[in-house]
């Protein structure tokens, strides 16, 4: 017959639980990364999140001993890459690549199958490129003063092309137009290309685009460049003012900036991990040179500086959007 022995039952069971938490504390204490790391880029190839990513990717893997791959996810101006992201487990292994329109299509789509403040953790800002206001060289202007007035002149008869609806540029444009009085119709296309195409050839009279893009056309005189956006000219056009020099102070934090977001939850002290080293690779002499000959300007930050930069951002084009009326295609 055999006895039982409570003490020796308790004894055993608390040796089981203690050995369960000792195993999660383990688990949870893990290194990161302890896997290969998927840094999604929700565009396709040779944009500028994907050239920073392909650029990024190899000294990343070198620091972390663990390969990093890029994952193109193209679609819905960003979206399905987002929602990768934001449906992924929250341990830093999958990261979106984010641009500036991760804070626009939440106004300009209806429906986005992502929150863009509680899916995501924002790790930091890694570069930006800022656009240029150019205009055909037959617009008798040579800053945004004579442009005015010179739209003044011809109300109704200018347009201004864009790479479609709810694009940075579209959006960029409209702000203008809200806080200036400009008077301009829109011509969105399918693409910066045919855009561009038509700026030289006077079907439209003005556009924005990036700096790194416009600035052959301007040398070779088929464009005019009449003002950047950010707080300081652009090292790749310094003749060049700013929106901001030129009193139109409301674009002074208009840019094509590219960030990186893990998804929502992910434990501080891995965000925190992956901000410090992305800040590390980015800030290196090589990747600084690099991204610099694809029009790309270094500029890293803090968590809550970038989350801060989203937030605001959320806040600024909702506005532009609803009070342009814009919508998706």
């Amino acid at each position: 017959m055999t006895t039982f022995k409570p003490l020796a039952c308790a004894a055993a069971l608390w040796l089981g639980l203690a050995a369960l938490a000792g195993q999660a504390q383990a688990q949870s204490a893990t290194p990161f990364p302890s896997k290969v790391v998927t840094l999604v880029v929700p565009y396709t190839s040779n944009s500028g999140s994907d050239i920073i990513a392909r650029i990024v990717g190899p000294k990343l893997s070198q620091r972390w001993g663990q390969p990093v791959v890029v994952d193109n996810k193209p679609g819905a101006s960003g979206n399905l890459g987002a929602q990768q992201v934001a449906n992924a487990p929250p341990d830093g292994h999958t990261l979106l690549m984010a641009i500036n329109t991760f804070t626009m299509t939440p106004a300009v789509y209806r429906r986005v199958p992502f929150d863009p403040v509680v899916d995501f953790a924002p790790v930091g800002k890694l570069a930006e490129a800022s656009f240029v206001f150019a205009v055909n060289p037959g617009v008798p202007a040579t800053d945004m003063k004579s442009l005015l007035a010179y739209a003044r002149k011809n109300a109704g008869k200018l347009n201004y092309g864009t790479p479609g609806n709810g694009t940075p540029q579209h959006l960029a444009m409209e702000l203008v137009k809200s806080s200036v009085g400009l008077d301009a119709t829109h011509v969105p296309y399918k693409g910066i290309a045919g855009a561009i195409t038509d700026l030289i050839g006077d079907q439209v009279q003005m556009m924005f685009a990036t700096v790194h893009s416009m600035r052959p056309y301007a040398q070779a005189g088929k464009v005019k460049l009449l003002a950047v956006t950010g707080s300081a000219r652009n090292p790749f056009a310094p003749d060049v003012p700013t929106f901001k020099e030129q009193g139109i102070g409301v674009m002074e934090g208009v840019d094509a900036w590219y960030g990186v977001m893990a998804p929502g939850r992910t434990p501080p002290a891995v965000v925190a991990q992956l901000n410090r080293d992305f800040n590390e690779v980015l800030n290196s002499p090589e990747v600084v040179d690099s991204l610099a000959k694809q029009g790309l300007i270094v500029r890293t930050g803090t968590s809550a500086q970038f989350a801060s930069l989203v937030k605001s951002d959320l806040t600024r084009w909702k506005k532009v959007v609803i009070d342009a009326k814009i919508t998706a295609d």
